[in-house]
Parts: C-alpha cells; sequence; structure tokens
C-alpha cells in the first residue's frame, strides 16, 4: 500500500513541476520575465486558467498523499525509544561498576561491548 502510495506521490510530484514550468512568468525578477520564443504556444486567458487549475489540483493530491504517507508511516512505526532495544540499557549511566555483592549482566554483544577495551589500551609500551 504505502509502496502504490509513493509511487503516486512521485508522479504527482514530476507532473507538478511540469505544470508549473509550462505557466508563463508574470514577474520581471532579473529582467528574464515574458516567456520568449514560444510564439503562440499555449497562449490565452483559457490556458491560464487551465494551468492555474490543474495547478491548483496537483498541490492538493501532492498533500492529501503527504498526509497518508506519514499516517502510513506512524501506523507501521514501532512504538517506544530507540534506547529500549539497546543491550545493557539497565547499566548505571556514571559508568560505575556494579558493588561486588551485585550481580553483574553477561555480555550480550552489542555496539558498546565490541567498543569497550578490557584489556586497557593498545599503546605500545617501552621496554
Amino acid at each position: 500500500m504505502a509502496t502504490v502510495l509513493l509511487v503516486i506521490h512521485l508522479m504527482i510530484a514530476a507532473t507538478l513541476v511540469g505544470v508549473v514550468l509550462l505557466q508563463k512568468s508574470e514577474g520581471g525578477a532579473l529582467g528574464i520575465g515574458g516567456g520568449g520564443g514560444a510564439g503562440g504556444f499555449l497562449t490565452g486567458r483559457g490556458t491560464a486558467n487551465l494551468l492555474t487549475r490543474t495547478t491548483a489540483g496537483l498541490a492538493a493530491a501532492f498533500f492529501t498523499t503527504s498526509i497518508l504517507l506519514t499516517l502510513i508511516a506512524n501506523h507501521s512505526a514501532q512504538r517506544g525509544s530507540v534506547f529500549d532495544s539497546v543491550p545493557g540499557a539497565t547499566a548505571p549511566a556514571n559508568g560505575t561498576a556494579p558493588a561486588s555483592g551485585a550481580k553483574s549482566e553477561p555480555s550480550r554483544g552489542g555496539i558498546l561491548d565490541k567498543l569497550e577495551q578490557p584489556h586497557g589500551p593498545l599503546v605500545p609500551q617501552n621496554q
């Protein structure tokens, strides 16, 4: 469902870009407005209304598919925090070892366990 909606969304976005580029520029931004060179292609008030309405419809469809994609992504996402799945998340935050009588959790092979260096730093020692 999400893949089909994503493909439709991309098609709407590409069509919207094309329709916006077809419209005649009315502003004088940097003195390049006016269209030029197109001759009689897509001129007249009726074509301007058609392109304006098409742009509005495509923009509404773009926003609708964007909202639907967001709702689908939130619906299929797992609830909870990223930190809930981190092994050893119950360890103290200050980095101290547990008390001598306390049981320590076995290593689960997480990324933090791989970064730990139990034998000290690997720096060459002078002899």
